[in-house]
């Protein structure tokens, strides 16, 4: 091949790559500015987990810890007790409860499989996005922090429509 055949094919492919680049030119950015605007969430979005409980407010994890078996990453820490006590006096809806329930978010990689094993629908995936921590230690989430009536959600969000495409072009929703 010739130096020129080889400078046409190199400017040619220096065009075509410039012509994509220019494209995106004049299409609508997708910058957030968060947090003065609420960041859109994809109604699937999985956040930080949630402990869920019934309408008399009692918890509804009955610790079988297949969350804890399903997850590939084992950042999930069970540990049951038996409630003797009266249906009206007890913390759960069952006899067996979840004294303790940690997940450590350093390593969680937000699968979903506890959420898909859980036969009571205790635990689900909310739309809390705001994980940071300065403190590798502050990551270890306890019942306490995930209890759906405890919890602190983050404010400045909204889950987008079903119809609605958020992401990208390519992306469908």
């Amino acid at each position: 091949m010739s130096i020129i055949s080889e400078v046409i094919e190199s400017t040619r492919a220096i065009i075509q790559g410039m012509s994509v680049t220019l494209s995106y030119l004049p299409k609508r950015k997708q910058t957030v500015q968060y947090p003065e605007e609420p960041v859109t969430m994809q109604p699937r979005y999985r956040g930080q987990h949630l402990l869920h409980v019934d309408e008399f407010g009692k918890e509804k994890c009955v610790a079988c810890f297949l969350c804890a078996a399903a997850c590939p990453s084992e950042c999930i820490y069970i540990e049951a007790v038996d409630d003797p006590r009266s249906p009206a006096e007890r913390v759960g809806v069952d006899e067996r409860y979840a004294k303790v329930y940690n997940i450590d978010y350093g390593r969680c990689i937000f699968c979903g499989d506890c959420v898909a094993a859980c036969p009571k629908d205790a635990i689900t995936h909310g739309y809390n996005f705001e994980l940071s921590v300065y403190n590798r230690a502050d990551l270890l989430k306890t019942k306490d922090d995930l209890l759906i009536t405890k919890q602190v959600q983050s404010k400045n969000y909204r889950v987008a429509f079903s119809e609605e495409d958020v992401d990208s072009e390519y992306k469908e929703v």
